[in-house]
């Protein structure tokens, strides 16, 4: 069961097809999410691994993999040509013999797969660990050159009562553990461009333990600050701080605490202090908000790469590889 409607960026894909790398490709979870891609013609997963065991494996646990493209690194004829782009990559902190050793893992393999144009996006960690997914990325891939830093956020989505959705995004609850004023104006930026990829027009709250003022502190400081200075880049969304989570989502609480504020009262995407208040924020909107938490998803590299909970079931698979082609 889906907790989201998929079918605006399915469509978008429809348009516009995409191939994603899989670094773990004879996983059952991603043969089986792979299979379901399949059956559209929008979006090739791309499987690391040696064709004979990925091929041996699908047939095993009985799903269609025909029309995936199965990449095995011992067997790349352009092994040579993507170890010494690596090693330029790496602006010479890696010899090419060492990158063509390194290569022979499948999460760098799949990541230069990317940087090289080979492929769209990438999503990995059913198995591998969330910095054995992004360390590549940063290495490889790099921020984009308006960015300077790798930022994430989770959207979390649950039925209205108007049988609508209800989707709110939050963040940043993985990557950054306590960012400057200056790192949140990119977050801030970033997470309300990932809100528009998910049909939500953001209205930010910079979120505080405080309302314009009510409280006092080096954290109040910082979110002011930052709001001021996103307000300084001409934002092309509606944003507002530092306001208390009460404030931010409560017409009757903005009533009394911030009257004059477009957002207030009425916001759908949350910028949060730091990763402490972040992770246990979108953690208690899934558990006791019903909320279904997709993420994290991580922004501002130069291609969309994501990371999966090594937990992750199949469903959870084929919804992130619709959400990374989508952000491509």
């Amino acid at each position: 069961m889906e907790h989201f409607d998929f079918r605006p960026m399915i469509n978008k894909l429809k348009s516009d097809p995409k191939n994603i790398v899989f670094t773990e490709g004879t996983d059952p979870r991603i043969l089986e999410a792979s299979a379901r891609l399949l059956a559209g013609t929008w979006l090739t997963p791309v499987l690391i691994g040696g064709e004979e065991e990925i091929r041996s494996a699908a047939e095993e646990a009985g799903f269609n993999i025909r029309g995936a493209t199965i990449v095995d690194p011992a067997h790349y004829p352009r092994m040579e040509e993507m170890a010494q782009r690596m090693s330029e990559l790496r602006k010479g902190k890696k010899t090419v013999e060492e990158c063509r050793e390194i290569l022979k893992e499948a999460n760098y393999f799949g990541t230069m797969l990317v940087a090289m144009g080979e492929a769209d996006c990438l999503l990995g960690g059913a198995t591998y660990s969330t910095a054995d997914t992004i360390r590549p990325a940063l290495q490889l891939i790099k921020t984009r050159p308006e960015n300077k830093i790798v930022s994430s956020c989770f959207v979390l989505a649950r039925p209205s009562a108007t049988g609508n959705q209800e989707i709110l995004v939050m963040g940043d609850c993985a990557v950054n553990i306590k960012p400057t004023e200056d790192d949140l104006v990119e977050i801030t930026a970033e997470i309300a461009q990932c809100a528009r990829v998910f049909g939500v027009e953001p209205k930010v709250a910079l979120l505080s333990y405080s309302t314009k003022g009510s409280g006092f502190g080096e954290e109040v400081d910082k979110m002011v600050n930052a709001y001021h200075k996103i307000l300084a880049t001409d934002p092309d969304f509606e944003v507002d701080g530092e306001l208390q989570f009460d404030a931010a989502v409560s017409p009757r609480v903005a009533k009394t605490k911030h009257v004059d504020s477009k957002v207030a009262g009425y916001a759908n995407t949350f910028i949060f202090p730091d990763i402490n208040a972040g992770n246990i924020g979108y953690k208690i909107a899934q558990r006791l908000g019903s909320f279904y938490a997709y993420g994290p998803i991580l922004l501002g590299l130069n291609a969309p790469v994501n990371d999966l909970s090594r937990g992750c079931n199949a469903q959870e698979v084929y919804s992130m590889a619709i959400i990374t082609a989508a952000m491509s």
